[in-house]
This record gives C-alpha cells, sequence and structure tokens, in this order.
C-alpha cells in the first residue's frame, strides 16, 4: 500500500506539517534526521512502558523498533515515545502498591498530551505490566485514532524442583517461611528460579487476563499476545502491526468502530472463560467509559454468570500463558466461545475483518487439556463472580476458579489498613472461620486501591486459604486465590457499609447466588453511619492526592474524567 495516497486534510498531522506556517515546526522534524518525503507522510506514535523497573517492560523498546519499521515499510513516519509503569509485583505488599492504580490514568493521560501535542495521526501501543495495558487501550478509545495495542508478552515459567512455578509462589512462600514450613535457603531458591526470563507475569493473573481482552476486544492482531516476551516470534507480529496501521489510517477504521458494547461483552466472556483477573472488571467499565459506554460491574458480572470456565490456568489451575499459547493461542480459546455462541461474531477488529472471520481457520487442537471445549467446561459456571448485598450495594468481586466451596459464614475481623492485617496474619492472630475486613483501602480512601496479594498469599502458605474469607474494598491481585472479595462499594472512605462493621458482624457470602450480607437491619445500619465519622489520609498533596479528588467508585471503573459520552470534540477530528 502506497500511504502517499493518504491525505492529510482530515489527519492531526496536517496541524504540523502543512502549509507555510508551519515552517518552524517541520525545522524540528529536519532536525531529528526526517526527510521532507517523511514529514509528508502520516505520523503514527509508537508509544511504549519501557522502563527497567521489571521484566514485564524491559523487552519493550527492542519491540517497538521492530513495529517502527513495519511502519515505515509502509510508508508512514514513526515516531517513538515512552511513558510510565508501576509494577505491582515490586509495588506489592507496601505504600508503593498506591501508585499502581492511579499509574493507569497517568499512562493514559500522558500518551492522549503526547498524542495531541504533536499531532500524530495513528498509535501503536506496547505494554506489559498490569495498568498499563487497559491505560493504553484507555488512551486508544479516548483519542479514537487509528490504534493497534501490542502486549509486551508474558514471562517463561520457572522451575523449581521439576515443577512450574512464577512469582505467586514467591508469595506463598513467603507464608511458609512465616510458620516455619520452609528454612531461609529453600525460600532463597524458589525467589531466584520464579522468574527466568522477560515479560510479565506468566499466570493468568491481570497482565495475561488483559493481554486476552485486548485480543477478544479487536485491538490486537490474532495470536499477538499470546506469544511469551522472549519468543522471536514476537517480530513478526510487532512488524506486522506497524504495517497494519498505516491501512487501518487508509480504511479510517477507528478504535471506537471496534470498541463497542457486544466487544466489550466479547471481553467479559474470555476473562470469566479464563478464571481471569478480578481486576478485569474494574478495566472493562474504564475502557467502556473512554467511548461513552456505560458497561459497570453489574453489567461484568451478567456475563460472567453464564459463561463457562474453560481454560485451566493458575492461579486456580495447572497451566501458564506460555502454554495456552503453545496449545492454540487465544484464538483457541475464542474459536471454541464462537462456536458454542458465547462471543458476537460480527464485532470489527484491527484485522479490519470481523471476529467471526478471523476465526474461519482456526482448527481445534485435540492434542492439548489446556483449554476445553465450551461445552465439556472446567465448569459451567466463570471462573469470577460479581457479589452485592447490604454489604456491597454497589457490588463486589470475586474469583471462583478452582475454588470447591462457594460459600461462606463467619464473624468478622477489621482492619483500617492492609498493613494492619498483614501484621496479623503473619503473627497468626486471628482464627479460622474469620472473615478478615481491610477497609479503607478504596480508590478514594486509599488513595489508589492497593491490592492484596502479600495477605492473601500469606494466608494461603499458612495453610488457611480456604479456612478464612477476606474482603476489602481495595482491590486483589490477580494471582489471588482463595475467598478473596474485593472491590466492595461503596467504600469505607464515602460512609460504605464496609466501614460501619465491627468485629464479630457475621458475614455471610454466597458465590453460587451472587450475594454478600452482613446479619445488621437496616436500621443498625443507619444508627451506625449516624456515629461514622470521615477519616484523612496521610496523602494530602502530590499526585496521589490529586488523584483521590477526582477518582469515583469502583462500580463505574475508579475513572477520573467524564468521558466520552461528554466529549465536545473528538482528538481524531480536530
Amino acid at each position: 500500500m502506497d500511504a502517499k495516497v493518504i491525505s492529510k486534510d482530515k489527519l492531526p498531522s496536517r496541524h504540523v506539517t502543512v502549509g507555510p506556517a508551519r515552517a518552524p515546526h517541520r525545522s524540528y522534524l529536519y532536525a531529528m534526521g526526517l526527510s521532507a518525503a517523511e514529514i509528508a507522510q502520516p505520523l503514527v506514535g509508537v508509544a511504549s512502558c519501557w522502563n527497567e523497573a521489571a521484566p514485564c517492560n524491559i523487552s519493550l523498546m527492542r519491540q517497538a523498533q521492530v513495529v517502527k519499521k513495519g511502519v515505515a515499510a509502509a510508508n508512514g513516519t514513526p515516531r517513538e515515545f515512552c511513558t510510565i509503569t508501576v509494577t505491582d509485583g515490586i509495588a506489592m505488599g507496601h505504600q508503593g502498591m498506591k501508585s499502581s492504580l492511579v499509574s493507569r490514568e497517568v499512562i493514559a493521560d500522558s500518551v492522549e498530551l503526547t498524542m495531541r501535542g504533536h499531532c500524530y495521526d495513528a498509535l501503536v501501543g506496547l505494554a506489559g505490566c498490569d495498568k498499563s495495558l487497559p491505560g493504553m487501550m484507555m488512551a486508544m478509545v479516548r483519542l479514537n485514532v487509528p490504534s493497534i495495542f501490542i502486549y509486551g508478552g508474558s514471562i517463561l515459567p520457572g522451575s523449581y524442583r521439576g515443577r512450574q512455578i512464577t512469582v505467586q509462589d514467591v508469595f506463598e512462600a513467603v507464608g511458609q517461611h512465616s510458620v516455619g514450613a520452609i528454612g531461609d535457603s529453600e525460600l532463597l531458591e524458589i525467589e531466584q528460579a520464579a522468574c527466568p526470563s522477560a515479560g510479565s507475569c506468566g499466570a493468568q493473573f491481570t497482565a495475561n487476563t488483559m493481554a486476552t481482552v485486548a485480543e477478544a476486544i479487536g485491538l490486537a492482531l490474532p495470536y499477538s499476545c499470546g506469544a511469551p516476551a522472549p519468543y522471536e516470534m514476537r517480530d513478526r507480529f510487532n512488524f506486522a502491526s506497524g504495517e497494519k496501521i498505516m491501512e487501518l489510517i487508509a480504511k479510517n477504521i477507528r478504535p471506537r468502530d471496534i470498541v463497542t458494547l457486544k466487544a466489550l461483552e466479547n471481553a467479559a466472556t474470555v476473562v470469566s472463560a479464563t478464571g481471569g483477573s478480578t481486576n478485569a472488571a474494574l478495566h472493562l467499565p474504564a475502557i467502556a467509559h473512554e467511548a461513552g459506554i456505560k458497561f459497570d460491574l453489574f453489567d461484568v458480572a451478567k456475563i460472567f454468570e453464564k459463561t463457562p470456565y474453560i481454560a485451566d490456568l493458575k492461579p486456580g489451575g495447572k497451566y501458564v500463558a506460555k502454554d495456552m499459547f503453545e496449545a492454540g493461542g487465544i484464538p483457541l480459546l475464542m474459536k471454541t466461545l464462537l462456536d458454542h455462541g458465547y462471543l458476537h461474531g460480527d464485532c470489527l477488529t484491527v484485522t479490519g475483518r470481523t471476529l467471526a472471520e478471523n476465526m474461519e481457520h482456526v482448527a481445534w487442537n485435540e492434542h492439548q487439556d489446556v483449554v476445553r471445549p465450551a461445552n465439556t467446561p472446567i465448569t459451567q459456571t466463570g471462573g469470577v463472580v460479581g457479589l452485592k448485598g447490604n454489604l456491597a450495594p454497589e457490588g463486589a468481586i470475586v474469583k471462583v476458579a478452582g475454588m470447591s466451596e462457594l460459600k461462606f459464614s463467619g464473624p468478622a475481623r477489621c482492619f483500617d489498613s492492609e498493613e494492619e492485617c498483614f501484621e496479623a496474619v503473619t503473627k497468626r492472630n486471628y482464627r479460622e472461620g474469620e472473615v478478615l475486613v481491610i477497609r479503607y483501602e478504596g480508590p478514594r480512601g486509599g488513595p489508589g486501591m492497593r491490592e492484596m496479594l502479600s495477605t492473601t498469599a500469606a494466608l494461603y502458605g499458612q495453610g488457611m486459604g480456604g479456612k478464612v474469607a477476606l474482603i476489602t474494598d481495595g482491590r486483589f491481585s490477580g494471582a489471588t486465590r482463595g475467598f478473596c472479595i474485593g472491590h466492595v462499594g461503596p467504600e469505607a472512605a464515602v460512609g460504605g457499609p464496609i466501614g460501619l462493621l465491627r468485629d464479630g458482624d457475621v458475614i455471610s457470602i454466597d458465590a453460587v447466588n451472587g450475594t454478600i450480607e452482613v446479619a445488621l437491619s437496616d436500621g443498625e445500619l443507619v444508627a451506625r453511619a449516624k456515629t461514622w465519622k470521615a477519616r484523612t489520609t496521610d496523602y494530602q498533596s502530590g499526585a496521589i492526592w490529586k488523584y483521590a479528588q477526582t477518582v469515583g467508585p469502583a462500580r463505574d471503573g475508579a475513572v477520573t474524567h467524564p468521558g466520552g459520552a461528554k466529549e465536545t470534540h473528538c482528538y481524531a477530528d480536530i
């Protein structure tokens, strides 16, 4: 395809490259070695979340160079830039985790501002960590210029004494160490073996869950999100994405043509079918919000209710992302879901074809057991369940993949921060049968809605994973397993029922019927609310304070601006 036939009359880059008045602007482009022909071509932003913070991101800059070659080969002019990432595995278990969800907004905002400020015509975005994937997709939908998403790929599994391990095993080993089940040398051996390569956490934690979403929602090329980071074949997907973005510019295929209500339902379907991260119930509403589509936690939960659980992936199952890719990749999963009526096949994708057309030549692999046929699932109901009740009028979420008991009732044991609860767990200062409550960790109250993997993994490592329950107005990592309920809303910081609980209140959780209740009358809850006092956090300045001033409830995706429904103009049409 010859990009020279693409007129700039309606492309954003005309504002910085066309006409005598833009001579100063063009002088900057010449200074970077661009030719007049390259300046005349469409300008394609190639954004990555590269950094040296974690293995999730370390390969992104190298992969971005291949994307740029693909753009150039199709007669486009790539312009590379980077944005931030906060890596949950390193931020976990301390105050740094309050930066994590905030980073999703900063990523989306910084990509938007870079694209707007320099008038780029299209976007190819590369991401690796949990919040960078939804953040990059949010930016694409917000800007609505032709866009393609690229996942940096998963890490390879570690090998420890003959078995595959992931970082989840390291967190759980901390719990084993705390009760003397393993010693210092064994803990060291596990931590040195768990993460052997570049790439994002290897099981169906948040990163791989959102990577699965990227293909299902139609923003990534088929198979591209499954190939592990170290695999050389990633370069084929990267180059192809660079070429394909030029075709999307020519055809004016935009993210909001792709991210429709049906596409969002497809995305929720693959989350549930893979026993994916509960964080998807936060990120899908946020992506929908950018398009002006109402799709909240309860809408996500409706899809979860009717979706079979078919992919036997860790943390609830046996396999990791590499295994699913080698069994047939995300298209194998989508093919069986489509064939049995669980996906909308008429959704447009970045290939320029529909999802059903993309699946036409995907053959079922009978010689694997990573993904089951959708008509013979692991369980009939999905791997993630939405909950609602007098303790969570705005909903809550629980991952049930791999769980045998789906109901729990017990007395509350209340903690007003993750640190308080983690200390009690570490010291074994809790009892079997209790419901541990971690509150004031929501989007506004945390601020930042921290994940609780350190605490849940410690419980599991102590052998108490199925013997206690844990609820929070914060979040749980995609690596969490056991009876752990997150996103409880309204959050404690705004006077939600979770903030009114007292030790000993009996809480009942029913993941079969989708309920979460505390044995208190409406009158008692009203009386307690009258004496409840709002708390102030110790974040009274800076980015986290700023986030707390604007963030909305978890039910709607913890978003920080009015979204596509309130737009008066779209960047793509400037």
